[in-house]
């Protein structure tokens, strides 16, 4: 008799869910609800909440981290290793956001929803074009139309903007304090819209 070449290997364990949860994100290629998260999985959203704390904690000193935008949740590369990324998918370093376009950028991070009327009461100038080309980056978004008169656009920042500024989620932002008197000007801009 011919012997077998074959050799037996032992099962693999059972793997963890937070095992499970980190191969779906990473085959996932784009961010998933946590509804679907736990579809798949076959548990509670509860323990894809605690499964995600435990990942992201365990991927704070990785090459990768745990983005949350809401309920959609992606694996990202780490904000630190940008450049070596883009080298090694041959990727020129983007067109940098002009300052103009960074302080309205900033302005609808904190303030959002908001509209370019109020952007342009905090700036003190037209903030059309600027607006533009945050959009069309997709850093920004329109989110819906304010409740008054002509029923201006409101803007808010998008999962791309997460993304580009390696946040994890808004409340990652520093926290900022705004000046009384930014606050009522733009409660002022809000009414004369």
């Amino acid at each position: 008799m011919e012997q077998s070449s074959l050799i037996s290997l032992p099962p693999l364990p059972d793997p963890t869910l937070v095992q499970m949860l980190e191969s779906v994100l990473f085959v996932a290629g784009e961010s998933v609800t946590i509804a679907h998260l736990a579809k798949t999985l076959e548990v509670m959203p509860d323990a894809v909440e605690a499964a995600l704390e435990i990942l992201s904690t365990a991927c704070a000193d990785r090459g990768i981290r745990v983005q949350r935008s809401g309920d959609r949740i992606q694996l990202v590369s780490a904000p630190e290793t940008a450049l070596v990324i883009e080298r090694f998918l041959g990727i020129q370093a983007s067109t940098r956001l002009s300052t103009a376009a960074l302080e309205t950028l900033a302005i609808v991070a904190y303030r959002q929803p908001i509209t370019r009327a109020q952007v342009e009461a905090v700036r003190g100038v037209d903030s059309s074009g600027v607006v533009r080309v945050l959009l069309s980056r997709a850093l920004i978004a329109e989110v819906g139309r304010l409740e008054t008169v002509g029923r201006p656009l409101l803007y808010a920042t998008t999962e791309e903007f997460l993304r580009q500024f390696g946040l994890a989620n808004l409340e990652a932002l520093p926290s900022i304090e705004w000046p009384e008197l930014l606050n009522e000007s733009l409660t002022v801009r809000e009414n004369e819209v």
